[in-house]
């Protein structure tokens, strides 16, 4: 082949797919997973990320997707409380990525399912369908690695064990949780709580690697520890169903990693989502830089940009709002300093919504443009 081959069917991927299939390139993208399933994820649209989907023709409500207006930020029983700068979302990756999947596929993507891709040289694939030399390639694989092509994590926060699972609250705290994400500080991680479609609660925490293992690295003991020590989780799972016979789990995610071009990068691999740029998790921007990030990967190959320059762009463009993220996220971390950090959002209101405005994705990236230079209606593109 050789068009464009995509790695990996998230958003970003899916993106970086329907940008090139409507520009009119050949664009071949392969997906790991052969039906679908739910992916470890915090599943909180931004405003940003609702503009790509509605670039795209995909209305989150349509999909049921669960309006989020306020944040509260919990420590023990203390609360703090205060509005969003947007109205968000909460939507299970599992509807939205096949959603963003069927429109790639529309506009004229071919969509492998079931093909796992197990090592990179250069842009030359090796799966287990076989071998593919195409003239450039996506790598959009999220937070899994592949041989040959992995992130290098120096600098970064990898000692976090994520975990996820879907709740189906009693009435009371579900109508309580309502149009909120609740952020909750415990000693050893943090959780997000939010509702997504179907009448279900999201679950999302991340705890450090010895937390985990003070709880006997078993997950019912570990949410019985939170609880324990967090009242306002206990409340809220009081009466609750959980979904899932076992949670999803991932760890070593290099939080704060941005991909830094070095002259060996191979000209013609061009990276997207996670693996250009991990922002610490509840910032609220995640999907929203994964699917940015594939569009202007997309816009990267139609234009015929060397991958070094589109990576030099992202790190960039996205290096203060990591940054900002990572910050807070460190100094959130200390269980000492968890109680006058909620404090400080309870007094000053408008602090969390003016670091949620902070850490937006920037302006060139939020239209409906596939890079910042140039849109893809520009006809020259199409070669």
């Amino acid at each position: 082949m050789r068009g464009t081959v995509v790695v990996g069917g998230g958003p970003a991927g899916a993106v970086a797919a329907w940008t090139l299939a409507r520009a009119g390139r050949p664009v071949l993208l392969l997906e790991r997973d052969a039906a679908p399933r739910h992916k470890i994820c915090g599943e909180f649209l931004s405003v940003e990320a609702q503009g790509v989907l509605a670039a795209m023709g995909v209305s989150p409500e349509a999909l049921g997707a669960r309006p989020i207006d306020r944040l509260r930020l919990v420590h023990g029983r203390r609360v703090a409380e205060t509005a969003l700068p947007f109205r968000a979302y909460g939507l299970t990756r599992r509807a939205m990525d096949e959603a963003l999947l069927a429109c790639a596929a529309r506009a004229g993507a071919e969509v492998r399912r079931g093909v796992a891709v197990r090592a990179i040289e250069g842009v030359r694939l090796s799966t287990d369908a076989g071998e593919l030399d195409p003239k450039r390639l996506i790598l959009a694989s999220g937070k899994h690695d592949v041989r040959g092509a992995k992130r290098v994590s120096r600098g970064t926060v990898t000692d976090l064990v994520g975990f996820k699972s879907y709740f189906r609250l009693a009435p009371a705290q579900h109508a309580a949780v309502s149009e909120h994400i609740e952020v909750m500080l415990f000693d050893g991680g943090y959780a997000g709580l939010q509702l997504v479609e179907d009448g279900l609660a999201n679950l999302c925490l991340l705890v450090t690697r010895d937390a985990f293992a003070r709880a006997g690295k078993d997950w019912p003991a570990l949410l019985a520890r939170l609880r324990s020590s967090c009242g306002h989780l206990d409340a809220r799972l009081d009466g609750s169903i959980e979904r899932l016979d076992r949670p999803l789990t991932i760890s070593g995610v290099p939080y704060g990693f941005r991909h830094r071009p070095c002259p060996g990068d191979p000209p013609g691999l061009y990276r997207a989502g996670d693996q250009a740029a991990v922002i610490p998790s509840f910032s609220g921007d995640g999907m929203a830089i994964a699917m940015v990030s594939g569009r202007a990967a997309a816009g990267a190959v139609l234009e015929a940009r060397d991958a070094r320059e589109h990576h030099a762009q992202l790190r960039a463009a996205f290096g203060r709002q990591i940054a900002l993220a990572q910050g807070v996220y460190r100094l959130g971390r200390p269980a000492a300093l968890q109680p006058f950090l909620v404090e400080a959002a309870r007094r000053w209101p408008g602090l969390a919504a003016r670091i949620a405005a902070w850490t937006r994705v920037p302006p060139a990236y939020r239209s409906n443009r596939s890079a910042p230079s140039r849109s893809i209606s520009d006809a020259s593109w199409v070669t």
